[in-house]
C-alpha cells in the first residue's frame, strides 16, 4: 500500500516538473525584443502633431495585434521639437546618442528635416519623414533619408494642366519665404512655361509678416494685370492671407486662386467655417487617397481614441499627415522585423577626454544599413494606397482636384499622367487637357464663368503707352502745347489702336507718352522705343512700329494692321522726243550695226544662190549690187518683187523674214515705251552701290542697319524726317548734298508718291517685313484681344474708312521704267540662227557647184594652169547661166512651142512660110551672146496673119530648119562651156 502511494507521488512530481519545463519553454518562445525608435513632432501647440502621434500609436498597436508572432516590438521615444529647427536637431541628437534609436520618424517641417538628416547620415540612422515635402531635401543626397510623403515637385504638373485647360496665360505664385516655400518654385515655373504660361511676378511673404504687410503685398498684386494666383505656404499663414484678400475684394469675380497640396490639407482636413467662408471658389490639389472601408473604420476608431487622449480638443478630423504617419510606422515595423533580432547596438566613437562636443561622441548604428535596405524593399497596401519606396521617395501618380464650396472641398476631377479626368476609371478614355475633363467649377464671386486670368488693375492705374516723337505725319502726329506742358497725339496708327480698344469687352485706361527729350526731339531710334517696353518703362508702344524678328525676341506684337515691305524710290526723267535722232534711241548702236551687216550678208547669200538660175539676179554689176541691197532691205516691209527659185534661198529668206519681223516689232514696242513711260535715272540697288551714290532713309528707322548690311558706306547714308525733306534732298542731287535714292517702308513711300507721283517711282522691293503692329510685353494678355479686334477691323470696312480719312483715295502712279534701249544681247540668238542658216546654205551651194564644175578645171590639157587661174575660171563659170536648171529648161520649151514671138515684117507676108534667125553679138563675150541670142522659130503663115490665135501644140518631129536651129544653140552652148 505504501509502495503504491510512493509510486503515485513520484509520478505526480515528474508530471509537475515536465509541465513547468514546457511552460517555461513556451514563455521563452513568446518573449519579444524591444527596439527603440524615435519620434520627433511639433506637439506643443500643433494639432497636426497630435493627430500624427495618435495615428502612429494606433499603427503599432494594430500591427502587433495582427502579427503577434513577430519577435520585435517598436518602442516609441517621443520628443517635442517645439516648432523650432534647433529643437528638432537637439531632440534627434538626444535620441541617437542617449537612447540609441534605430530610426527616427519625423521631423515635421522640411527645415527641421535638413538638420536632422545630417545627424542620421553621420550615425547611419534612417530618418523617415512623413511630412517634410520640400524638393530641396533631395539635393542633400543622403542615403539615410526616407521621404514617406510626396515630393512637392510632383504636384506642379497638376497645377500647370489646370492653367492650360482654362487657357490662362499668366500666373503669380505666392509663397512663404523659407526653404519650404522657395524649393518648389523653380519646378512650378518650369511646368507653367511648358504650357506657355508666363510668371510675370513672384510674391514672397515672410512667415512672420504682419497683417499690414500682407495687405500691402495684396494691393501690389491688385495693381497688376494677372488674376491667377498659386498659393504655397503653411496653413496658419494661408488663413491670414485669404482673410485679407477677401477684405480688399480679391475674392470676387475674375480672380483665380489655386492652393498646393500642403495648404489644401491644412485648410480642408479640419474645415473651420470661418476659414472656408473666406476661400469660397478656390481650387486645391492634393494626393488622392481612396475612400476604402479600412479608412472609414479607422477614422471611427481614431476619433474615439483621439477624444480620449485629448478631451479638450473638439472638431478635430483625420488628415493626410495622420494617414502618412500610420503607414510610415507600419513600414518601419515591417523593416525592423526583416532585419532580425541582433545588432541593435551602436559602435561607440573614440573621443578624446578634451572633446566636449556631442557630435564628436556620436556613435554609429550597427543595424542602420540593414534597416535602410529593408525599408527600400518594403511594400504593402496601406491606408493611403500602395506603399513602396523608389530611391528613398514615396511614389504617387494621381492627384485629386477640389473646389471649395460651402463647408468643404468638392471633388471636381483628377490628374493622372495622361491628363485631367472626371473619374479615375473612365469608361471611354476621357483623359483630357481641357475643361471638359473635369466638372464645372464655381469660381470666386459664385460664378461658373471661367475668368480670363487677367484684368485691368482695380486701382485704376492707367497704361503708359509710348508713341514715336514725330510731327506732321499722317501715321503719328505729336503736337506739343508748351503752355500746358501737354501733348496731343493723333494719326492713322492712333485711330487704329483706339478703334481696336473700343471693340474690347472691357474698359482699358491708358495715356500716351511721347518718346522724346525735354526739347521735344526723339529720345532714340525705334529700336530704343521698343526696348522701353522690355525695361517696363512703357506698358505698350503704339505707332508705326515694324514687326521685326530681332524685336520679337523680347516683346510681343499684335497682328499687323497694315502690310509692309522695304522699297527703293528714285527720281524719273522724261525723254527728249524733239531730237532729230530720237528714232535711233530704241536700239543701241551695236544692234543697229549688226542689223545692217546682216541685211547686207543675207542679200549677198541670196544673190549667190540665185545668180546662175534666176534672171532677176542677173544683169550689169551695178544692177546686181542694187538688187542685193534692194532685196535684203525690202524684207523689212515684205515688199520684195524678186522671186526666189532656189530651195536654199527660200530657207534663208524665211528665217530672215522671221528675224526681221521680231526686230521690227521690238523696235516699235521700244519706241512706244520711250514716248509714253518716264525714264529712271537709276536701274537698281547694285548700280547705286557701284556708283557710290548718296541714299536716304527715314530718321530713327531700322533701315539704316539694312543699308549698312547691303554695303553702303556710312558717309553716303543721309537721314530725313519728312516727305518734304526727302523731296528737297532729291532736288539737290547726289553730288550736291542730296540723294539719288530713298530707302523706306512701303506705307511711307506710298504717302510720298501721292504727293510727288510724276517725279519719282518705286524701282525695287528689297524684302517683306511683318507689317505695322502694336508692341506689348512678353506674354501680355492684351495681345490676343487687341489682335482679334484688329482682325475684325480688317475684315470689315472700318480699316478702309480710317485709311481714307488719313490718306484719301490714293490713285496709282503712271508706270515708270528704266526704258533701256534694245541691245545685241537681246537678239544675239536670233542673229545666230539666221547667220548659221545663211552660212550653211552658202556652204552647201559652193560644195555642190564645185563638185559639178571641177571636172572642167581638172582637164589634162590644163595641167600647167595655176590654181588661181582655175579658181578664176570657176568664177567665170559661176557668172554664166545654168542652162541645166529647170527654170531655163522651161523657157527653152516655151520658145520651141512658139510662145515667145517677134514681129518680122508686114502682114502681107503671112501667106508664106518664113524662118528667121536672130544672132547675138559675139563681141560681148559668151554671156552677152546668151543674153542677146533668141532661138530660131518656124512660123506658119496662118500664125503671122492671126498673131492672137493660140498655137496648137506640135507633136511631129521637127523640120530640118528646126533641127539646124537646135544644133546651132547646142553648139553655142558648148562653145560657152569651153
Amino acid at each position: 500500500m505504501k509502495k503504491n502511494h510512493s509510486k503515485a507521488a513520484l509520478s505526480f512530481f515528474f508530471f509537475f516538473c515536465v509541465k513547468i519545463l514546457f511552460t517555461e519553454m513556451g514563455m521563452a518562445e513568446n518573449i519579444s525584443i524591444p527596439v527603440n525608435v524615435g519620434l520627433v513632432l511639433d506637439l506643443d501647440s500643433d494639432l497636426d502633431g497630435k493627430i500624427a502621434l495618435s495615428c502612429i500609436e494606433m499603427a503599432l498597436s494594430d500591427f502587433y495585434s495582427t502579427h503577434g508572432d513577430y519577435k520585435t516590438r517598436l518602442v516609441l521615444n517621443t520628443r517635442d521639437s517645439m516648432k523650432d529647427v534647433v529643437g528638432a536637431a537637439a531632440a534627434a541628437l538626444d535620441l541617437i546618442k542617449n537612447v540609441e534609436v534605430q530610426a527616427i520618424l519625423g521631423p515635421t517641417t522640411s527645415m527641421q528635416a535638413s538638420f536632422v538628416i545630417d545627424l542620421g547620415e553621420k550615425a547611419q540612422v534612417p530618418i523617415i519623414s512623413f511630412s517634410a515635402s520640400s524638393p530641396s531635401l533631395t539635393s542633400i543626397r543622403s542615403t539615410y533619408f526616407v521621404r514617406a510623403t510626396l515630393n512637392d515637385s510632383t504636384q506642379v504638373n497638376t497645377i500647370s494642366e489646370l492653367v492650360k485647360a482654362y487657357k490662362w496665360t499668366e500666373a503669380v505664385p505666392i509663397y512663404i519665404d523659407n526653404e519650404y516655400g522657395e524649393a518648389v518654385i523653380p519646378y512650378l515655373i518650369d511646368a507653367l512655361q511648358a504650357v506657355n504660361a508666363q510668371v510675370p511676378y513672384r510674391s514672397v511673404i515672410s512667415p512672420y509678416a504682419t497683417d499690414d504687410q500682407i495687405v500691402e503685398e495684396l494691393y501690389k498684386l491688385m495693381g497688376m494685370q494677372t488674376r491667377v494666383f498659386i498659393v504655397h505656404m503653411y496653413g496658419s499663414l494661408g488663413t491670414r492671407l485669404f482673410s485679407k484678400a477677401k477684405e480688399i475684394g480679391m475674392m470676387s469675380e475674375g480672380y483665380v486662386w489655386i492652393m498646393t497640396d500642403g495648404l489644401t490639407a491644412d485648410l480642408l482636413s479640419s474645415p473651420n467655417p470661418s476659414v472656408t467662408e473666406t476661400i469660397q471658389g478656390i481650387l486645391g490639389v492634393k494626393p488622392y487617397v481612396p475612400g476604402t472601408k479600412e479608412i472609414r473604420d479607422f477614422r471611427v476608431r481614431w476619433k474615439r481614441k483621439f477624444q480620449q487622449d485629448n478631451p479638450f480638443i473638439i472638431d478635430a478630423d483625420l488628415n493626410i499627415y495622420g494617414l502618412r504617419g500610420y503607414d510610415a510606422a507600419t513600414a518601419l515595423a515591417l523593416a525592423v522585423e526583416k532585419t532580425g533580432t541582433t545588432n541593435f547596438g551602436f559602435l561607440k566613437a573614440n573621443v578624446s577626454s578634451t572633446s566636449s562636443s556631442d557630435l564628436a561622441s556620436l556613435g554609429i548604428s550597427f543595424n542602420g544599413p540593414s534597416l535602410l535596405q529593408a525599408l527600400s524593399n518594403t511594400s504593402f497596401k496601406g491606408l493611403t494606397g500602395n506603399y513602396h519606396f523608389v530611391d528613398g521617395q514615396l511614389q504617387s501618380s494621381v492627384f485629386q482636384i477640389v473646389n471649395v464650396n460651402g463647408n468643404g472641398g468638392r471633388e471636381i476631377g483628377f490628374w493622372t499622367p495622361k491628363g485631367l479626368v472626371k473619374q479615375l476609371v473612365p469608361s471611354n478614355g476621357t483623359n483630357s487637357t481641357s475643361v471638359s475633363g473635369i466638372s464645372t467649377v464655381i469660381f470666386p464671386g459664385d460664378t461658373t464663368v471661367v475668368p480670363k486670368g487677367w484684368g485691368i488693375p482695380t486701382n485704376k492705374k492707367r497704361l503708359i503707352i509710348g508713341v514715336p516723337a514725330k510731327s506732321s505725319t499722317q501715321f503719328v502726329d505729336v503736337i506739343y502745347n508748351p503752355s500746358s506742358n501737354t501733348s496731343t497725339v493723333t494719326g492713322f496708327c492712333i485711330d487704329v489702336f483706339e478703334t481696336a480698344v473700343k471693340k474690347l469687352p472691357y474698359a482699358l485706361h491708358y495715356e500716351y507718352v511721347p518718346f522724346a527729350k525735354p526739347d521735344g526731339e526723339p529720345a532714340g531710334t525705334y529700336d530704343d522705343l521698343v526696348y522701353q517696353v522690355y525695361l517696363k518703362n512703357f506698358d505698350a508702344v503704339v505707332g508705326d512700329i515694324t514687326i521685326l524678328y530681332s524685336r520679337s525676341l523680347f516683346v510681343d506684337y499684335t497682328l499687323p494692321y497694315i502690310e509692309n515691305s522695304v522699297s527703293v524710290v528714285v527720281p524719273t526723267e522724261g525723254h527728249n522726243i524733239e531730237s532729230a535722232w530720237f528714232f535711233l534711241k530704241p536700239l543701241t548702236w551695236d544692234l543697229w550695226v549688226s542689223t545692217l551687216i546682216f541685211f547686207v550678208f543675207i542679200g549677198f547669200v541670196v544673190w549667190v544662190l540665185e545668180h546662175r538660175i534666176n534672171g532677176d539676179f542677173r544683169g550689169p554689176a551695178s544692177h546686181q549690187a542694187g538688187t542685193i541691197f534692194w532685196f535684203s532691205f525690202s524684207t523689212m516691209v515684205f515688199s520684195q518683187r524678186e522671186r526666189v527659185v532656189s530651195n536654199l534661198s527660200r530657207v534663208v529668206v524665211i528665217i530672215w523674214c522671221f528675224a526681221v519681223l521680231i526686230l521690227t516689232q521690238s523696235y516699235t514696242a521700244s519706241l512706244s515705251s520711250l514716248l509714253t513711260i518716264q525714264h529712271l535715272k537709276v536701274a537698281d540697288v547694285n548700280e547705286l552701290i557701284k556708283k557710290g551714290e548718296h541714299v536716304g532713309y527715314q530718321s530713327g528707322s531700322f533701315i539704316r542697319r539694312t543699308l549698312l548690311d547691303l554695303g553702303f558706306d556710312r558717309s553716303k547714308i543721309v537721314a530725313y524726317n519728312s516727305p518734304e525733306e526727302c523731296h528737297e534732298l532729291f532736288s539737290k542731287g547726289s553730288g550736291n548734298g542730296g540723294i539719288a535714292a530713298a530707302f523706306d517702308e512701303e506705307p511711307y513711300m506710298k504717302l510720298f508718291l501721292s504727293k510727288y507721283c510724276p517725279k519719282y517711282t518705286i524701282i525695287d522691293a528689297l524684302f517683306k517685313t511683318g507689317g505695322f503692329g502694336f508692341v506689348f510685353p512678353k506674354g501680355s494678355p492684351l495681345v490676343p484681344d487687341i489682335s482679334m479686334a484688329i482682325l475684325n477691323m480688317t475684315e470689315g470696312d472700318k480699316m478702309k474708312e480710317i485709311q481714307d480719312k488719313w490718306f484719301g483715295k490714293q490713285t496709282s502712279c503712271p508706270n515708270s521704267s528704266t526704258s533701256n534701249s534694245l541691245s545685241i544681247k537681246t537678239f544675239w540668238g536670233l542673229f545666230l540662227i539666221s547667220g548659221i542658216a545663211a552660212l550653211l546654205a552658202l556652204i552647201i551651194f559652193i560644195v555642190v557647184f564645185v563638185h559639178q564644175e571641177w571636172r572642167v578645171v581638172l582637164r589634162p590639157s590644163d595641167s600647167t594652169t595655176s590654181i588661181w587661174s582655175k579658181i578664176r575660171h570657176l568664177f567665170i563659170i559661176f557668172n554664166q547661166r545654168d542652162l541645166t536648171s529647170h527654170t531655163f529648161k522651161k523657157s527653152e520649151a516655151d520658145e520651141r512651142n512658139g510662145i515667145h514671138l517677134q514681129s518680122m515684117g508686114a502682114a502681107s507676108q503671112s501667106g508664106y512660110s518664113a524662118h528667121t534667125e536672130f544672132h547675138g553679138s559675139s563681141s560681148a563675150g559668151c554671156d552677152s551672146s546668151r543674153n542677146s541670142q533668141t532661138p530660131r522659130a518656124v512660123i506658119n503663115a496662118d500664125q503671122l496673119a492671126n498673131p492672137n490665135q493660140e498655137r496648137p501644140v506640135n507633136h511631129q518631129m521637127p523640120t530640118r530648119t528646126d533641127k539646124r536651129s537646135s544644133t546651132i544653140i547646142h553648139q553655142r552652148s558648148k562653145s560657152c562651156t569651153r
